[in-house]
This record gives C-alpha cells, structure tokens and sequence, in this order.
C-alpha cells in the first residue's frame, strides 16, 4: 500500500527535486503541494523536470491540510518548518529540509541562526560513522518520527573526512574545507547578490571566516566519528554551474598514517554502501558524474610535501545533498528497502 505524501515549500529547488523523486518512487502516492507567493500557479511553471506533476497547482501552506498525510516533508526556508511541525497534528512521519533540527547544541543554533532553539531531529545520515566510527546513524533511523535532512555542504565534507577521523589517521585540530558550489546550493540570495554585478562564469568565495551557517553542523558530525571535539576552516565558493558541490578537504596526518591504512579506514566504512564510491588511487570525482543521482563519489590521496590527506568529494547538492538524502532516509524509517526509488533517478545529460 502507497504512503501519501505532502510537499510544504513545494516551489523551491528542493520542493521541486522531492517532487521529481517521488514521481520515480513506486510506494508514494502525492498529495498536497504548498507553497506561498506560487499558490494558484501549476507546478510546471517552476519545475519542468517534475513532468509527471506538471498539472498539479501549487495551494496555501496550511498545517491541517497537510495534518492528513503519511509523511510530510518540510521544504522551507530556516526557522519556518519548525513554526509549521509545531501546527501539525497526528502522526506523520515529519522530514525537514532546512536547518531547523539539525543542531544539538542551543548555543551554536542561537550563534549561527539567531532564532529561538527548536530542538533535534533524527539526522538523515545513514552512512554517518557514530560513537567514534563503531556504528552508523542509519541505526537511528529506523522507526523514528522526525527526520533532519543534513546540509548539502555539510554531506560532502562529513561522508569525505569521517573515516579517517574515527580511525585516528589525521589529527581533529587542523581541517580545512573549500567547496565549489553551483547556484542551487548556496541558496537564492547568496547567488544573486555574488553574481548581481558578474559575468557568466564568475566564482565567488562567500561565507568567508568560519561564519557560514553550516560550519557547527559538519563539526557536530565529524565529532561524533572522531569521538571527540574536532576544529575546521571551511570557506564556500560559487560557481555559475547549476547543482552540484566539489569539496576539496584537507588534514594534517596522525604519526604513522599511511595511504593504504586509510584506503582501509574507507574501504571499511563503505565498502557495502550502496550510495557512495570510492576511487581508485589516482581518480578523483567532478560534478558532472553526479547529477542528478543519489550519490558521493569520492577520491582520495596524500601530500606528502605537506604531510597531510586530501580528499576530494562530488555531489548533486539537490539530491544526495538535499532531497536523495530525504527520501532514503524516509525508507529506513518506514521500514522500505534503502534505495526504494533511488536507483534510477539520473537526468539526462
């Protein structure tokens, strides 16, 4: 029997990726798209690649029209889906694309945010290593009600650098991070004002000096892999490409570590991961190899000039980053097989 399902913020980038996943995904059935200044309008005047809901129109965000589905998910920007899930009623399987539940810690949520703390989520990882790498998050998952979806940024670092932490090969005080992002991923004021006064092709550092909001939630994960306190520079750079991120990580070696101890940190953290690949030595991902797929490719090396590790990691910002992301760990919870609905979902290029 189908699950019904109800978009909230249908008409954003990620509303309207949700809506291309779920149109390819064989036990949901879909119910309301919300949105605010689009109500009236049809959902093909925002999302031609929705092409199976093209008809559908866009109605008001009203928490009891959205209190009737199996899973509702939260498309809304920051510090909204918490005031909307307060107005839900029943028991809906809740999953928020924004920032809202992600953070554990008040004091970083009120420091990077500024908006009254709402509390935590599930955080939709499944691949995360916990408890300094002796478990996953996908542990977590199962059976829950409320679901944080990760930030797309922050997917790319965590999934790129959380083995080598939890198997001690690099040192926790000396991360640094720079990622090139397209313009779906940096969030529509960001790409207009960096871009408003550039060409076609320009990129743009933005965020610069540890003050992107994403920065408390990679060091919240890469913490719990590490099993202790970790420190990262992370500095974001926009592109003029439409989705994907390239996350170019960087970290000084522990005593000892060596290419082949932490080829088989990664290799044993996800070499029976269905949605992440690893490279062999010498290949390193692009976007391009990503898009529109549920994935992070992955390559990795040493420098040994500087004696640190490199990793460098590939995602589509708007599917593994975002609404991948949702929908496979909305699986784990209502009991579907992982990659229900993810195998097939690539656009054409």
């Amino acid at each position: 029997m189908a699950f019904t399902v109800a978009v909230a913020g249908a008409s954003g980038n990620a509303g309207g990726e949700l809506l291309r996943l779920i149109a390819k995904h064989p036990e949901l059935e879909l119910g309301a798209v919300t949105a605010s200044s689009m109500v009236g309008q049809k959902v093909s005047a925002v999302h031609p690649t929705a092409i199976e809901y093209a008809d559908r129109v866009f109605v008001e965000t009203d928490a009891a029209l959205l209190s009737g589905h199996d899973i509702i998910f939260l498309a809304l920007p920051h510090a909204k889906s918490a005031e909307l899930a307060a107005q839900i009623e029943g028991d809906a399987l809740l999953i928020d694309c924004a920032a809202d539940f992600r953070l554990e810690s008040e004091a970083d949520w009120l420091k990077f945010y500024k908006t009254p703390f709402a509390g935590t989520w599930t955080y939709g990882m499944p691949e995360l290593l916990i408890h300094g790498g002796k478990d996953k998050q996908r542990s977590l998952l199962h059976a829950t009600k409320r679901i944080a979806v990760p930030g797309c940024n922050v997917t790319a670092i965590t999934l790129a650098l959380a083995p080598a932490l939890s198997a001690g090969l690099v040192e926790k005080d000396d991360i640094v991070s720079i990622l090139t992002v397209g313009t779906s991923g940096a969030g529509r004021g960001a790409t207009e004002e960096l871009f408003a006064l550039e060409p076609t092709g320009s990129a743009n550092a933005y965020q610069v000096g540890g003050v992107h909001r994403h920065t408390p939630e990679i060091e919240q994960n890469l913490a719990k892999s590490a099993g202790g306190a970790i420190q990262i520079s992370f500095t974001p750079v926009l592109s003029s490409f439409e989705r994907g991120i390239l996350a170019v990580n960087t970290a000084k070696l522990s005593p000892g570590a060596s290419i082949d101890a932490i080829r088989d940190a990664f290799e044993r953290a996800y070499g029976d991961e269905f949605f992440i690949e690893l490279l062999e030595d010498g290949k390193f991902p692009s976007t391009a190899d990503t898009i529109g797929a549920n994935k992070a490719i992955i390559g990795i090396a040493i420098d040994e000039h500087a004696n640190r590790l490199v990793t460098i990691c590939a995602i589509d910002n708007l599917v593994k980053g975002t609404a991948g992301a949702a929908i496979q760990s909305m699986n784990i919870a209502v009991g579907l097989i992982e990659t229900t609905g993810l195998t097939e979902i690539g656009l054409k290029k």
